[in-house]
Parts: C-alpha cells; structure tokens; sequence
C-alpha cells in the first residue's frame, strides 16, 4: 500500500511539475535521508550527493509542498499541513514527519545559517497552509449556511403548506447530499483528467519503450561490429606491444650503456683532478722537506733545552730536600735551646731569689 502511495506520489509530482510551470517560492541545497522503515532509528540515505530542496505552492489545491527531484527521481513530494513540525536535531541537521507518505524525512545541510533560513520558511508556509486551511473551511461553512438557508426557506414554504417536520428534515439532508454528490463529481472530474494524463504518461513511455528496444536491436548489431573491429585492433595492438617492448629492450639497454659511459666518465674526472692535486703536492714538498728539517731541528733543541730544565729542576728539588731537612735539624736544635735557656733562666731566678734571702737575712 505505502509502495504504490509512493508511485502515485511520484508520478503526480512529475506531472505537476511539468504542468504546473510554477516557480519554486524558496530553495536550497541539502543531503535527503528518510527514517529506515524497518528499524525506524536509522537513517537511509535518499541522495548521494546535495540536492535542490525546493518549497512550491500549488494554486489549483491552494497547497503548499517541499518537492526534491535527483536526476529522474522524486525523492520528496511532501505536502505541508498546520499539524507537521520541523525540528533541528543538530547544528546542521533538521527532520519533519509526514504521516500521508508515513516517513520521516531529514535534510543535512553544509552550515548552520542554510538550516536556520529552511525552518524560517517552514514556520511560515505551515502558517499561510493554516490559513488557506481556515479560509477552506470558511467558503465550507457558507455553502453549508447557505443550504440550510435554502432549506429554511423550503421549510417555511412547507409550513405555509401546513408540511410536517420529518419532511424539513429530508429536505436538509437532500440538500447535503446534493452538494456531497457535486464536490464528488467535480472530484471524479479531476480524478479522470489526472488519469487520463496518466494515460497519455504510459502511452508516451511505452512508444520510447518500443524506441528504446529498437535502438537497443541497432546497437547490438553496430556492438557486434565493434567487438569484431575490436578485436582485430586488440590483435594488431599486441603486435605493435611486442615491436614496442622490444624497442623498449633496446632503449634500455642503450640508457644503461649512456648511464655507464657517465659513470665512467665521471670517474676519469674524478682520477683527473686527483692527479692535478697530487702534481700540485709534488711542486710543494721541497719547501715541506726544508720545512720539517728546520722544524726537525727545532724540536731537537727544544729537546736539549727541556732536558736542561729538567736536570735544573731534579737539582732543585734536591736543595729544596736538603733545606726541608735543615730546616728540621735547626727546628730540633733551636727547640733543645729552648729548653736548655728555659733551665738557665729557672737556675738564675733561683739564684736572685737566694741572693735576695742572703741580703734580707745580713
């Protein structure tokens, strides 16, 4: 049931779109997913790649629709009524239920401010499909005050005729069916002009189908030519293959004896230049041989030089021994003195003290 829904939805949006040579009041681009019937979590994409979205009003139903075509494909045809509401999921990502087609379809979008503009504009074409929906309802309303209008009158007319009130009552429901059956009529009327439009859809698509299958006997026939034209090319390719991997051998061979002719000559730069250097070495090594002997000589005195030091500095650490050891001897002699002048000058205070006693006793 939801399968054909959606064939008639698809078809119907193609021939509106063809017929109706409205001009899209606002569009945008976006990636289209629809929920996953199945698990209805999941998205499923209905896009490969953004699509035109675009709002259109219909002036023969007074509707409003979000339509989206991908190549051939209707992949939304959604009419807009007061009770859907667009949510934002995202920053980037919007949703709205349509409970005719029984999905969920969703919009990616590349910025935010594109998502914002779209729910702006569902806001306001939900808000002029309420008021073509009141205004509906209002023409209804009038009609209907009008027939009862009517049926008052008719009323009155029968109470003048003295009519009983069932009678009033059958009048009024009369009057309702009339207009039932009149909106019915003019919807079979429409019923068969779309149709009818479907008709000449088929017919047209089964004459290209018949086109089609003719092109598709001609094309087998000039396929048959090719592949046997094919063939004899892909044969003579594969002769020219192998002439070409054979002048390609040669060539090969050719660049490997250019690239050794290049190493070798390279290498006779490179033996050139050293033998350049070596005769610039053998021009200097007279001056390097006086050079070294000068040097050699040098260092030869140096030598002498340093010995003498060090014969000089052996001899006066051997002083600086000697002197250490008198330096001691004196240090052990003068402490003895010491001594011995200490002892000395305890003797002579000994002997000034007896001299003051022999003085105080005489």
């Amino acid at each position: 049931m939801g399968w054909a829904w959606a064939v008639k939805q698809e078809s119907e949006a193609r021939r509106w779109l063809v017929a109706s040579g409205e001009q899209p009041i606002f569009t945008t681009r976006a990636h289209v997913f629809q929920i996953d019937p199945n698990t209805k979590k999941n998205w499923v994409p209905a896009s490969k790649q953004a699509v035109t979205v675009s709002y259109f009003y219909d002036v023969t139903r007074n509707s409003y629709r979000i339509i989206s075509v991908d190549g051939a494909k209707v992949i939304i045809n959604s009419t807009i009524t007061p009770n859907m509401t667009f949510t934002k999921t995202s920053q980037k990502f919007g949703q709205w239920a349509d409970s005719r087609a029984n999905t969920v379809f969703g919009l990616g979008f590349s910025s935010e401010q594109q998502l914002t503009k779209f729910a702006e504009k569902f806001l306001e074409v939900k808000e002029a499909a309420r008021l073509a929906r009141d205004k509906s309802q209002e023409k209804i309303e009038t009609s209907s005050n009008h027939s009862q209008a009517s049926s008052i009158n008719g009323t009155d007319d029968e109470k003048a005729s003295h009519a009983g009130p069932a009678d009033t009552h059958l009048k009024s429901e009369n009057d309702k069916l009339k207009i039932a059956l009149t909106q019915s009529a003019a919807n079979v009327k429409k019923w068969e002009v779309e149709l009818q439009t479907l008709r000449e859809s088929n017919a047209r698509l089964t004459a290209a189908l018949q086109e089609s299958a003719a092109s598709a006997e001609q094309w087998k026939r000039q396929f048959s030519v090719c592949r046997d034209e094919n063939d004899r090319l892909r044969h003579k390719i594969d002769e020219l293959e192998e002439q070409c991997s054979e002048i390609n051998r040669e060539k090969e061979k050719n660049t490997q004896l250019k690239r050794r002719i290049e190493e070798l000559e390279s290498e006779l730069q490179e033996k050139e230049t050293e033998l350049k250097d070596l005769r610039k070495q053998s021009e200097i090594i007279p001056q390097l041989m006086s050079e070294c002997e000068y040097v050699s000589e040098k260092l030869e005195a140096a030598e002498r030089d340093n010995q003498n030091l060090e014969d000089k500095v052996r001899s006066l650490k051997t002083d600086i021994e000697e002197s250490k050891y008198r330096q001691r001897h004196l240090k052990v002699e003068l402490k003895n003195f010491l001594e011995v002048l200490d002892g000395k000058i305890d003797d002579l205070h000994d002997f000034r003290r007896g001299l003051s006693k022999l003085g105080t006793d005489n």
